[in-house]
């Protein structure tokens, strides 16, 4: 399959602001590095991600977790959070590749980068930003937040029954996942988000916050939306108002 390769660059409060499409992986990109070379970086992952699909299909299409002990650090992480979430490996390909970026980025000494691998994030941040909810047509869409605070690398990650072109067996608007990995913060969403079902909204979301119960030790907080219903597990960061407009256009706010 051809690789489509664009992107466009302005700055922002955290240096460099780039939109980046390489084959279907659509980054919006934060960070105080200038030459990074994260675009070839991530064509690199991609290419042995295909290479190693076209030796073992079945890391493609299975919906169970797939054991690798050898192979590409792409291929093993995504293994690793296939068997953390019970789910497959692809499950976890999004958050994985923005992990990666992360750390691609942080070699190279930054404190300040924010990847967006459409809505599986792969952060460090030196100072306070806010991050809106995005819930399809939830009222609580693009009107509340998070507030997060200076820290380390980590990953939130997101998971939709309603919105996007994703796998879920669920109908979540949005299950968000705040992980110290991004790799297995994806596939952790996703597995709860197949659990986000029932007769009503309250028991869809009731349902995802009991299967997020049996991955705890894997996460540190876990946010589901349904409809106008919503609930927490575990520790999530402070909920801001924010502004629909700013939310949807762009992620990402200084405070």
């Amino acid at each position: 399959m051809p690789f489509d390769l664009s992107f466009n660059v302005s700055w922002s409060w955290c240096g460099i602001m780039e939109r980046m499409v390489i084959g279907e992986t659509r980054i919006n990109l934060r960070t105080e590095i200038k030459n990074h070379g994260l675009s070839g970086f991530i064509l690199g992952e991609r290419m042995k991600l295909i290479d190693y699909i076209q030796r073992n299909p079945e890391f493609l299409t299975s919906l169970e977790p797939v054991f690798v002990s050898e192979g590409p650090l792409i291929i093993r992480m995504m293994s690793r959070a296939s068997r953390r979430a019970e789910v497959g490996p692809m499950a976890a390909v999004a958050g994985t590749i923005s992990q990666l970026s992360l750390m691609h980025l942080m070699g190279k000494g930054s404190r300040c980068s924010i990847i967006d691998n459409g809505g599986d994030i792969a952060l460090v941040n030196n100072r306070k930003i806010t991050v809106g909810l995005y819930a399809g047509s939830s009222s609580l869409s693009g009107t509340v937040g998070f507030l997060l605070k200076p820290g380390g690398p980590r990953g939130i990650c997101t998971s939709s029954g309603t919105v996007g072109h994703s796998i879920s067996f669920g109908r979540a608007d949005s299950v968000t996942v705040f992980a110290s990995e991004a790799s297995t913060a994806d596939a952790l969403a996703t597995s709860i988000a197949n659990s986000a079902d029932g007769p009503d909204d309250r028991s869809a979301v009731e349902n995802a916050l009991e299967r997020a119960d049996d991955f705890r030790e894997h996460f540190r907080g876990v946010m589901v939306v349904v409809g106008e219903h919503a609930g927490t597990v575990g520790r999530i960061p402070r909920l801001v108002m924010t502004d629909r407009r700013a939310v949807l256009g762009d992620l990402w706010d200084e405070v």
